[in-house]
């Protein structure tokens, strides 16, 4: 059992829920709530998917206000109209060429796909192309200047708000491990890298990457840990170069690209992850690929961003990903995994059952890491029963002892929280550990302010569960 300090063990003493930790719960709510953003990839190389105003529909109910697109098709833009979604869009390769060559092209582009369809359309981004130095045509050369004349048109019409990135693939780098040795391909370098993150430097923009630790875990599973690979407590990899403890291989890869970009001298501008995904099913030599591992992925990770909390190299900078993908598209070619990385069938039906992205940073909702089955993991306890038509709030173990500290502290002093079972010699004082307290005291909260959303929050500290919480022989209250 953990050992901590006097005061928490003790759960809480009334008196000394202190300002200063207060202050600090507030910076984390607010952090959190500001910048940690999770959406969702809308591809649609498929023939089976449903019409675009149900996908609206369906990306509604479930919560999700963050889509990405690989296109500018109007059905699409036009159904995401006045529905509260960010959207950002893509100039595709094969218009790169012209879009470099003539400002006029690019005018052009941007009145017919842009400013035709926003404001109502949330467009917040433009992907000038999409893992371009991959691309078998070649054309590197062309990107930066449609960059440019992209972001020429845009100030023309006023709308230089609207930020130009490119998505990257990891191949772009020539050293990923350890993560401190990360450096880019030396023939990208001064064609491409650096004018690129000069022009990110510029604009106030930043580096779009796809990041998929599966291909890495497949090619290498002797190596890497399965739980390493999809966020399940592990012993870590130390890095050998700086000394960061690594728990996550999405964390070890992105931080390899932050190296890459601080080799260049680049360490202001910032990433996005605008893929990330698991296949939940695959050929016999995809390792890895499932339907379990597909839902540990991408609940794990949906909780761990909701911790608000960055990488080793850069823990200040919440982490922005987008998973990949919404639906199985069925027309991809390739190998089995690349038709199988949707959350939904084309049907509207999960592919497994975890809460999506937007609907657990909304509500706080658990995110179940085994497939079809519907039960939920609480942290520090064990699986139960299901209650219908209960929640309670339980601590995310993942925010770190200090982030659960001043929760703690904050719900027992300010918040009012009933706190009296988990003082020494209480009802709920075992198992002694700043978790079990902390999930006493932010559940009692919750129950206190009627299971309001965001009241089971506390910057990434705190998530829902539908099953009653195990923490020894406590009986965690419904508040009702």
């Amino acid at each position: 059992m953990p050992c901590f300090s006097n005061k928490q063990s003790m759960g809480i003493n009334m008196n000394m829920a202190s300002f200063s930790f207060f202050l600090l719960f507030l910076s984390f709510f607010h952090v959190a709530d500001a910048t940690v953003k999770i959406g969702v990839n809308y591809g649609r190389i498929a023939n089976d998917l449903p019409a675009p105003g149900k996908v609206v529909e369906l990306l509604k109910s479930q919560g999700i206000n963050r889509v990405k697109l690989y296109d500018t098709d109007s059905a699409v833009l036009t159904a995401l109209a006045d529905s509260g979604i960010n959207v950002v869009v893509a100039l595709p390769n094969e218009l790169l060429a012209s879009t470099a060559a003539d400002q006029s092209f690019a005018d052009k582009w941007v009145q017919a796909n842009i400013s035709h369809y926003y404001p109502k359309t949330q467009i917040e981004a433009i992907a000038v192309g999409n893992e371009v130095f991959v691309d078998p045509k070649n054309t590197t050369k062309y990107l930066v200047p449609a960059m440019k004349n992209v972001y020429n048109s845009l100030v023309k019409l006023n709308l230089s708000s609207i930020k130009i990135s490119s998505p990257i693939a990891l191949s772009a780098l020539q050293n990923s491990y350890p993560s401190s040795a990360g450096s880019f391909k030396q023939e990208l370098i001064e064609p491409v890298m650096k004018p690129m993150l000069e022009f990110f430097r510029q604009t106030g923009s930043y580096l779009m990457v796809n990041i998929y630790p599966f291909f890495a875990y497949s090619a290498n599973s002797k190596d890497i840990p399965l739980d390493y690979a999809l966020f399940k407590e592990n012993q870590g990899v130390v890095d050998s170069g700086n000394g960061l403890k690594y728990t996550s291989l999405m964390d070890a890869q992105a931080d390899a690209v932050f190296a890459a970009m601080s080799a260049l001298q680049y360490d202001d501008v910032k990433m996005v992850v605008t893929e990330t995904g698991w296949p939940s099913m695959g050929d016999e030599n995809e390792i890895g690929a499932g339907e379990e591992n597909a839902a540990s992925y991408n609940g794990n990770l949906v909780k761990r961003v909701l911790t608000g909390n960055g990488t080793p190299l850069r823990p200040k900078d919440p982490l922005n990903v987008f998973l990949f993908a919404l639906f199985n598209e069925n027309q991809k070619p390739g190998p089995t995994s690349e038709r199988h990385y949707g959350l939904f069938y084309p049907n509207e039906q999960k592919v497994y059952n975890i809460p999506l992205p937007m609907e657990t940073l909304n509500s706080g909702q658990s995110t179940p890491v085994s497939g079809n089955k519907t039960e939920t993991p609480v942290s520090g306890g064990e699986v139960s029963k299901t209650s219908v038509g209960h929640t309670w709030c339980v601590a995310n173990g993942n925010a770190g002892e200090e982030k659960l500290q001043a929760a703690l502290d904050y719900a027992c002093g300010e918040g009012g929280a009933d706190c009296r079972a988990i003082q020494s010699g209480a009802t709920c004082y075992n198992p002694n550990t700043l978790e079990a307290h902390a999930s006493y005291a932010l559940n009692s909260y919750y129950q206190k302010n009627g299971r309001g959303t965001g009241t089971c929050y506390f910057g990434g500290a705190a998530y829902v569960v539908t099953q009653p919480p195990m923490y020894g022989n406590c009986d965690f209250p419904t508040g009702n």
